[in-house]
């Protein structure tokens, strides 16, 4: 009896020691495969997926302190006012070799151009995929000067992430501006920032417009807009259909009779024809208007707004594309000198300087004024 106790016994012993060696088994086999998912899962959310304003779908590395370059017209200074210059790795050889020009951006960071080249730069130029891969970018924010077709070429030739930005068609307040600020946000880590961008414009658009909206027509002085410079600096002559400084706060501007929308260039009969009662021009070329005034000084004289000493400056914004900031202080300037009562509150440098702050962080008006006379009221004689 004892012999066959014994074997049962045994046999249950031997039965359970197999119950567990399977089980373990088992487990073992799952773990690897819960390890590889929970990788595979960590693995995929490390990638950021953004839709940049071309539509493309762009993947990158989603990790802190990323290394930036950003090429083409006014990219740099959308990526500037979101994140200032944390992280930028290289710059255009333009933004080094060009003056300083009306680029605000430049002269709140001076210190961009030590950094290294990343290409020739320019409204024209192509990218230069080796130098840009020389500094190691994790991601290229590009200016629309590229379509999609060469956003994907430079993408592959580098295989650094490229994403498009825009800053639409309106100069100022515009929806292609706001997407692409909260892109760079999304990207950078500063998606707070963007968003503070995004609302100091809407609040300031507000302000524009609650204050101007019920002026009738039949109150409003005749405006012009002159001497604006695109691709290069322009005499009188050049003005700017829908100009949006103008839109901003309900002006009217007389060059909208043209039926015409952005930048142009017109005769002076035109001019004439129109006779403004108030007239803006770029400082960037005021020595161009100074010139002509000299050749053809009836023309001038024969304009109302000549004759009643109502031309006035307003601050160079176009350079290498738009310096928002300074459409929005040329605004509250032309706001002040166009609607005094309306705006009899505000002091149009004290807010621009606020401006600048807000979108640079530093002051850059009075630099700006001693560079190009600042908001002031244009004498010829």
């Amino acid at each position: 009896m004892k012999g066959k106790g014994f074997c049962l016994d045994y046999f249950r012993v031997i039965k359970k020691v197999v119950g567990i060696f399977l089980i373990l088994g088992l487990f073992l086999s799952i773990i690897p495969d819960t390890f590889y998912g929970q990788a595979k899962q960590e693995k995929s959310s490390q990638k950021l997926i953004i839709t940049d304003l071309l539509g493309r779908r762009v993947e990158i590395e989603n990790k802190k302190n990323k290394r930036i370059v950003a090429i083409g017209p006014g990219a740099l200074r959308l990526v500037l006012y979101v994140n200032g210059t944390k992280n930028i790795v290289g710059v255009e050889n333009a933004e080094k070799a060009w003056e300083e020009g009306s680029r605000t951006y430049i002269m709140a960071y001076p210190q961009l151009k030590k950094l290294p080249v990343i290409g020739q730069g320019g409204a024209d130029s192509s990218p230069d995929p080796e130098k840009l891969i020389s500094v190691k970018p994790d991601v290229i924010f590009a200016a629309s000067f590229l379509d999609r077709a060469k956003a994907d070429n430079l993408q592959q030739k580098t295989n650094v992430p490229v994403v498009v930005l825009d800053y639409g068609n309106k100069l100022l307040f515009d929806q292609n501006v706001y997407k692409s600020l909260r892109i760079i946000g999304q990207i950078v880590g500063k998606i707070e920032r963007a968003e503070e961008l995004i609302n100091y414009m809407q609040r300031l658009k507000g302000f524009f417009h609650s204050r101007t909206k019920d002026i009738p027509n039949s109150k409003k002085p005749k405006v012009y807009i002159g001497a604006i410079s695109f691709k290069g600096g322009h005499g009188f002559e050049s003005t700017w259909g829908r100009y949006f400084p103008f839109m901003a706060i309900n002006v009217l501007n007389v060059a909208d009779t043209s039926g015409k929308e952005g930048w142009f260039m017109v005769d002076k009969e035109k001019i004439l024809e129109w006779d403004p009662d108030i007239i803006f021009v770029d400082e960037a070329n005021l020595d161009i208007i100074k010139q002509d005034y000299k050749k053809n000084p009836e023309f001038y004289k024969s304009l109302s707004a000549f004759k009643n000493g109502r031309v006035y400056g307003q601050l160079p914004y176009n350079f290498y594309w738009t310096n928002i900031d300074t459409v929005i202080a040329n605004t509250f300037w032309i706001a002040k000198t166009v609607y005094p009562e309306r705006f009899k509150d505000v002091d149009p440098v004290k807010r621009a300087d606020e401006v600048y702050k807000f979108f640079l962080g530093k002051p850059l008006y009075s630099k700006m004024a001693k560079k190009f006379g600042g908001f002031t009221k244009i004498k010829f004689d």
